[in-house]
C-alpha cells in the first residue's frame, strides 16, 4: 500500500515493530502492535491522510499516537507509547465511549487491573466533558514482560477552575490525599501559569501501582521548575538547570510549557518519591538534527549508552534530520523512584512534517 492510503493503525504499527526491535524487545512483538491496534479503536482503521477525522492533541500533526523510549543506567530500553482512541464517528462522547470499550477488550486479553481507574472514573470522565482530550492510553514494552498499560486523565475536563479539586479528591480516592499540599505549594505558585494538565494511574496491581500528576509550567524560568522539583523526596533539584540548559538553552520557556510529573507509589504518605521534568525540545531547536544533538548531550551527562537510542530514532524517522522539526519532540529527566534516566518522545509525522526553522531558539 502506498504511505497515505495505509490505516492508521498499520501506519504506526510498522513504526512500532521498528522501534520495539531497534532496542532489543523482540518477543511478543505482534502482541504489542495488536494492543496498539486495540487502543486505537475504530479509529484506527481510518486511512492516513491530509486531514486526520478527529484532531488528536497527542502530537502536533494530529497523529493518535507519540512514541517514546526511556534509558537508565543498567537497565534495558523502555518503549513506550500515548495513544488516543476514536470512533467510527468522532466525538467527545464517542470516543471515550470507544476508549472504554477498548479497556473491556484489554481487561479480558491482559488481564489488566482496573481497580485504581474505577475509583476515579466518574471524576474524570463526566457525561458531559468540557474538553476535547478526556482519556489516553500509555502502553510499556518491556524485555521479558508483559505490555503494561496506563491511563492518562484530564483535570480540566469540567473546566479550568474544576481542576485543583478533581487532583485534590483523585489522590484522596488512591491513597495519597496526604501528598496533594506539596504538589500545590512548590508546583502551582504561579495563578494563570502553572495549571494541572494530566492525572495518570496504572492498570496493574494497587502495590505496584503509580499514580501521576503532570503540572505544565508556561513561561517559566529555571528556578520555577527547581522549585516544582523540589516537592518530591529524595530528588537531587541541582540536577535542573544543567538539564534546562543543555535541552533548551533559554532564560524563559515561553513557548510550549515545560511540564513536572510526580509519581506516588506504595509507601509516599505524604510526598511523591518521583519527579520528572520534560522539555518541549522541539520548540527550542531549529531542526531535529539539532534536537539529536542536544539529546546525545544529555546522554554524555548522565553516563548512557547512545546506540540505543540513535536506533530508536532512525527506527522511526523516514526523512533527514536536519529537513524537519518535531521528530524529537519532548526529552524528560527522570529522577526518583521508580527507575531514574532520561526519556526521549518520537512522534509518529504520520500527517505532516513540520519545516525547519532558520535558527535555533535556545541561546
Amino acid at each position: 500500500m502506498e504511505p497515505k492510503t495505509i490505516p492508521v493503525r498499520v501506519f504506526t504499527g510498522r513504526q512500532l515493530s521498528a522501534l520495539l526491535h531497534s532496542v532489543g524487545i523482540t518477543e511478543n512483538v505482534p502482541e504489542c502492535v495488536g494492543l496498539l491496534a486495540d487502543a486505537l479503536g475504530p479509529g484506527g482503521l481510518r486511512p492516513v491522510s491530509t486531514s486526520p477525522a478527529w484532531p488528536s492533541d497527542v502530537a502536533d500533526d494530529h497523529t493518535p499516537v507519540e512514541f517514546s523510549t526511556a534509558f537508565g543506567p543498567d537497565e534495558s530500553p523502555v518503549v513506550r507509547m500515548i495513544v488516543e482512541t476514536s470512533a467510527t464517528r468522532p466525538s467527545r462522547q464517542a470516543n471515550t465511549a470507544a476508549a472504554l470499550a477498548a479497556l473491556d477488550r484489554m481487561r479480558r486479553r491482559y488481564n489488566v487491573d482496573t481497580a485504581q481507574f474505577d475509583a476515579v472514573r466518574d471524576l474524570f470522565l463526566p457525561a458531559e466533558a468540557e474538553r476535547d482530550f478526556a482519556f489516553w492510553y500509555s502502553l510499556v514494552f518491556r524485555a521479558g514482560e508483559r505490555p503494561m498499560v496506563k491511563v492518562y486523565l484530564n483535570p480540566e475536563v469540567r473546566g479550568e477552575d474544576a481542576a485543583e479539586e478533581l487532583v485534590r479528591e483523585g489522590l484522596g480516592r488512591s491513597g495519597f490525599a496526604a501528598g496533594f499540599p506539596v504538589l500545590r505549594d512548590h508546583a502551582v505558585t504561579r495563578p494563570g501559569l502553572d495549571r494541572y494538565s494530566f492525572f495518570a494511574l496504572d492498570l496493574t496491581e494497587q502495590r505496584r501501582a503509580r499514580t501521576k500528576v503532570y503540572i505544565s509550567h508556561d513561561d517559566a524560568e529555571v528556578r520555577d521548575v527547581t522549585r516544582a522539583a523540589r516537592a518530591a523526596r529524595g530528588v537531587d533539584v541541582d540536577r535542573v538547570p544543567d538539564f534546562c540548559l543543555l535541552t533548551g538553552g533559554t532564560a524563559t520557556f515561553d513557548k510550549r510549557p515545560l511540564i513536572s510529573s510526580y509519581t506516588f507509589m506504595d509507601g509516599d504518605a505524604h510526598a511523591p518519591s518521583g519527579y520528572s521534568l520534560y522539555v518541549p525540545i522541539r520548540d527550542y531547536v531549529a531542526d531535529d538534527e539539532e534536537a539529536r544533538r542536544r539529546v546525545l548531550a544529555v546522554m554524555t551527562k548522565y553516563d548512557l549508552d547512545p546506540t540505543p537510542f540513535e536506533r530508536a530514532l532512525r527506527a522511526v524517522a523516514r526523512r533527514p534530520l536536519d529537513e524537519g522539526v518535531g521528530l524529537i519532540a519532548h526529552v524528560s529527566l527522570r529522577m526518583g523512584r521508580p527507575r531514574p534516566g532520561i526519556t526521549a518522545y518520537l512522534s509518529s509525522e504520520a500527517y505532516h512534517v513540520s519545516a525547519p526553522r532558520p535558527v535555533s531558539l535556545a541561546v
